[in-house]
Formats: structure tokens, sequence, C-alpha cells
């Protein structure tokens, strides 16, 4: 309730009280302690013309006019003894924000002196605080906490304070007048939304800055001068908690601004309006952490608006967020995407570090358009996924020399399945495994349906990492591998499509626990690392799998990483999706996982011919 509304309640009881009511009381304890009570109650509310009179209600309205709607909670913590005078002790509680971090509390004396049954409180500006001076007034601020930095892998700081220049409209630098003119102009030189920032504008108080934009300062200076000729328009230098770059992993890290009116309504208290908050990514959901508490101050001002402080709780910085993000390893992933076309559409990298499961980088491409794809989208991952039913066959008694068929076609229920247009032509007929998985044979798995029936590939993505969600601190989508529904379902299944789905960091788990022998957790938030309760791989195993997969790259479709040295494992992926088009063909996603030394990586283009002509320069730029 406004202070507005409360001074309008009935005051009959208090008057009566001070006046008539009390007359045949010879409790003067009693009598004292209810006019204090009275006095105490009119100071919460902004109203003491029933208890002290009415020039103590108007010096108590002028002193506390910069207030607003801004009420203290005022009690009588003792009342002193004496005769015809005496102490009242009045604790004072300034509730600025939830919690206590911002209750603001002090203790004030007013003297009060008896008037035959009457006590009534002597005004004087020591009365709100003991070092408020005459011809002061008062004002109470929330003191900003420090925004925790997020870090990264050896202590770099990936999200901190750094410089800014903010351009916008000052409005106590023209008329009133002059509001909506200028502010389309300055978003007209600005290119931002000119409709949305004139009403920001003309809303803001006579006085505000209406923030239109902000600019790390080497991109400030493309602002040209004459910005400066708008009537209003102005420059305010500071700083902002940004990342390394304006897109260093910002889809997963996310960002800071003001909060919205439904940030605020939902806040319980926590923020008001023009408030700074985690508006998306880890920003958001780490938020409470990373804010810290506010303070609080009670501050005297003069008459020419100089302010000192009276009262003041100190605020608590906010804790850093610490991940595994190796910067110098994100940088280059963004950089290795960055040589796509914005025509691949979405497209991500992770790298994961099999030793521990900590996830070094985890990019998304210019063309995500805020889309954490690296994380959390969810596409078929076409050949990849054969590592996963190479696991399953050799579970079902199969060796990498054992043999198998790889005709150029096979029909499953009625539904062909052939291998991709540019198949090694001396690839086809009895193959070793070994050669099926270098070579990709589709036809070769999707023969071999009949013993990775059941749960068996699923089981076998779960040793893997694949299949089995947990908490990685941060928004993850580690894939699925459903039990197949009919022999058809199955037979996509075996070579990534059908129903089965992954994110590019679960491939990259994949081939982090084919690296390790083991299957790997990730990780991404320190203090959140989950545990996995998959089968494990047995050391057989995991050295087959690691040959095989290095067999991809010194003899199969994953050459184009060859030039990386002795000890690479990959696998290249193409799966296909959407509607035919005319001639008949589907559009392909491209996909390579990969393992070098103790990183593993997987690389996704949502618009790509193949695994290796797409993806694989990709992992070449990464890994080099």
């Amino acid at each position: 309730m406004s202070r507005a509304a409360r001074a309008a309640l009935p005051t009959l009881a208090v008057l009566a009280l001070l006046t008539g009511g009390l007359t045949a009381c010879t409790d003067q304890d009693a009598v004292a302690k209810e006019a204090a009570d009275a006095f105490a109650a009119g100071l919460s509310k902004g109203d003491v013309a029933a208890t002290a009179g009415r020039s103590a209600q108007a010096a108590y309205a002028e002193l506390s006019r910069p207030l607003g709607d801004t009420e203290p909670e005022v009690r009588v913590e003792q009342v002193g003894d004496g005769d015809d005078e005496r102490s009242v002790a009045l604790a004072w509680t300034w509730d600025l924000g939830p919690g206590d971090s911002t209750d603001l509390g002090y203790t004030t004396e007013v003297r009060f002196t008896r008037d035959g049954d009457t006590w009534r409180p002597t005004w004087a500006p020591a009365v709100v605080h003991p070092d408020l001076r005459d011809g002061e007034q008062v004002d109470v601020r929330v003191l900003r906490a420090e925004r925790g930095d997020i870090l990264g892998a050896r202590g770099a700081r990936l999200v901190t304070a750094r410089p800014i220049q903010t351009f916008g409209l000052d409005k106590s630098r023209i008329e009133p007048s002059q509001v909506r003119s200028s502010a389309r102009a300055v978003a007209r030189f600005l290119r931002v939304g000119v409709p949305a920032f004139v009403r920001l504008a003309e809303a803001s108080g006579p006085k505000a800055f209406v923030e239109a934009l902000a600019l790390r300062p080497a991109h400030a200076r493309e602002v040209g001068p004459a910005f400066s000729d708008i009537p209003g328009a102005g420059v305010v230098r500071g700083t902002r908690h940004l990342g390394i770059t304006r897109d260093f992993a910002a889809p997963i890290l996310g960002r800071v601004g003001p909060v919205t009116a439904e940030i605020v309504e939902k806040s319980e208290g926590r923020y008001r309006a023009g408030d700074q908050a985690g508006l998306s990514g880890l920003e958001a959901r780490y938020d409470a952490q990373l804010a810290g508490k506010p303070g609080a101050a009670l501050l005297a001002l003069d008459a020419d608006g100089t302010e000192r402080t009276l009262a003041q709780v100190e605020a608590t910085a906010g804790a850093p967020l610490r991940l595994t993000l190796d910067a110098p390893l994100q940088q280059k992933a963004e950089s290795a995407l960055a040589t796509l076309p914005r025509s691949a559409g979405v497209t991500a990298l992770v790298a994961v570090r099999p030793s521990d499961g900590a996830v070094l980088a985890a990019a998304n491409g210019t063309g995500n358009n805020g889309l954490d794809a690296a994380t959390y989208s969810r596409y078929a991952p076409g050949s990849t996924f054969k590592v996963v039913t190479t696991l399953a066959l050799l579970r079902a008694g199969l060796r990498p020399g054992s043999t198998v068929s790889c005709p150029r076609t096979i029909d499953v229920d009625g539904k062909d399945f052939e291998n991709y247009d540019d198949y090694p032509a001396g690839g086809y007929g009895d193959i070793p495994l070994a050669t099926a998985l270098a070579n990709s044979c589709n036809t070769a798995f999707v023969g071999e349906r009949d013993k990775v029936d059941g749960s068996a590939l699923g089981d076998a993505a779960a040793s893997l990492g694949l299949g089995v969600d947990h908490d990685l601190g941060a928004p993850a989508y580690f894939g699925q591998v459903p039990p197949p529904e009919g022999e058809t379902e199955l037979a996509a299944d075996t070579i990534g499509q059908g129903k089965v789905l992954a994110s590019p960091l679960a491939m990259a788990t994949v081939a982090a626990s084919v690296a390790a022998g083991t299957t790997v957790v990730p990780h991404l938030v320190a203090g959140v690392e989950p545990t996995g309760s998959a089968e494990p791989l047995t050391p057989a195993e995991s050295r087959s799998l690691r040959s095989m997969m290095q067999g991809v790259v010194a003899n199969g479709s994953g050459r184009v990483l060859a030039g990386l040295g002795g000890g690479v494992g990959a696998k290249t992926g193409t799966a296909e999706y959407g509607d035919p088009r005319p001639d008949g063909s589907l559009a392909t996603h491209a996909w390579m996982i990969a393992f070098r030394g103790d990183l593993a990586v997987a690389a996704f283009v949502e618009k790509g011919a193949s695994g290796s002509q797409v993806a694989g320069p990709v992992l070449v730029d990464f890994l080099s």
C-alpha cells in the first residue's frame, strides 16, 4: 500500500487514545507505551499528524519526499522511565529487497513529554536517523552486487566486466517536445527498431538516459561522429559482463541484460525495474549464484542534492561459475565453423577430454541464430552411429576380421537400402567387419541386423555414453535409441537413421568413450559431475573399436584426417532427412567424429553432401 493510501486511514482511534480516552488511566507506563506504539505506526505509514501534530507531519513529509512509496518498518524497542519526560528507542528497518541482505536497520531516540494523561513526541530530524541534520532529506538506495565471473579451464575469465560504450538518448539535455523526434533519429542512425525505441524513450523518466545500443570499444568506433549532431544523443562509457568476444560460446553462456516485466513479476521481489539479470543460458540458470546479494544505503540529501551516507549494508559479490571450457579450443572450434558458408545451415563442434569427460569446446556456427545445437540439438547421427552398431556386433560374437556381406542394395520388407553415391567400387562383396566400418557400408550393417535386435543397440549405445540422460549442469541432449518397431526400423537404426537421434555432444561422447576405453560421462559445470551405470567396455572391445576407427582414417572414408599423424581414429556420417526432392533424392546432414590423443570431437553440418567432404575439413582445421 502506498504512503498516500495509508495516510488516508482513519485516525479517530489514535486521537481518542491521545486526547480523552485515557484520562481515567493511572498506569503511565502503559499510556506512554501505547503513545510510542502509535507514533511508530504513524512513522511506518508516513502519517504522524495524529500523534505529533501537523507541523511534524509537514516536516516528515518534506524530509521523506525522495522516498516515494518506499516505507520503513518502525517499532518501539524500549520506553524509558520518567514522570513527565521519557526517552523512547525506535528500531527502524528498511526492507529494500527479498531476504535479509537488503534489510537496513538502526535505532533512534525520540523524547516524549507528558501533558496530563497524554504523552507527545518531540519532532526532530534525528527521529529518522541520529545523524540527520535540519534541512536534509532522506533517500534509500539499493547497492548492486558485483556479478560473479564465468571462468573456464585454468581460471580463464570467459565472462567478466569488460569496457562498453552505450549509445542512446539523454532526455536531460533536450526539451520534452524534442523527445519523439530525437528518439526517432537516434534509432534510425543506430539501426535499431524505431517504434520500440520511441515508445521506450517516451515512457522513461524526464532525466533518463535511454539505451539504444551497447558496443565494445572496437565496434563503437564504427559509429560515426555525426551521431553527436542529433539533439540529446549521448554515449555512456562503462563496463558490462561480456564474453571474450561477442559470439564466444554465446548460446551456452547466455547473456545479461535489463529485466523484463515478466521477470520482475515472477521474481517475488528479487528484481525491480532497471535491474540486470541473466536472461538466457548459464547466466540465467545460475543467476542467483552469479548475481550475489545486493546491499542498501540510507542517504542524506542537502538542498544542493549532495549525498552523504547515514547507514549502509554492503553488497555481497556474486560467486564465480567455473566451467571446463578451454578458451583457446573454444575459439579454435568457432573459427573452424566460420569457414562454412551460411548455406550450410546449423553447424556445431564439440570437444570432450576422454580422460575425465571435461567438455573443452561447445561451438555453434553463425548460421544457428542463437540455437545451442552443440549440446541440445536432436538429429539423426547417420553412419557415425555405426560405431555403436559395431560394438553391438562385437558383443554378438563378431570380430574385426569377421566376414560380412556388402551388396549394392538390400531389401527389408519392401524397402531398399543402398550405399552412398561415391562408395568405393571395390568395397562390395564379402569383406571384414573392419572394412565395412572403414568404408561405411550401409548394406553390410543392415544385413547383420538380426544380431543386434531387441535392446542390443540401446545397451551398446549406453556403454558409449549415448542415450542415457544426466545433468550436464547446462541444457544437454544425450540422444535416444528406442527399441525398434519392426524390421525396417531396426535396419534403419543400424545405420543411424530410423528413430535414433543424437546431439554433437552425444556423438563426441561416443568418440571419447572409444578413446578412453570406458564409458565417458561428460561434464561442463564444476560441481556437477554425474556418474554412469552402463555396462562397461571390456579391454578387448575398446582395443577393437579404437583400431577399427583408426582404420577409417588409414584406409576408409576418414582419409581427410590422415595428415594429422598416427593414432587418429574417426567415423564419417551422412544422414538423410526431410521430404524427397524433385529427383527423388533427400537432403543430408553431414557428421564426423574423431579422437586424437586426449581429445575427442564431433562436427555437425545441417546441410552437407557427406561427412568426409563437409564435416571432415572442419575437424582438420580444429585438430591441426
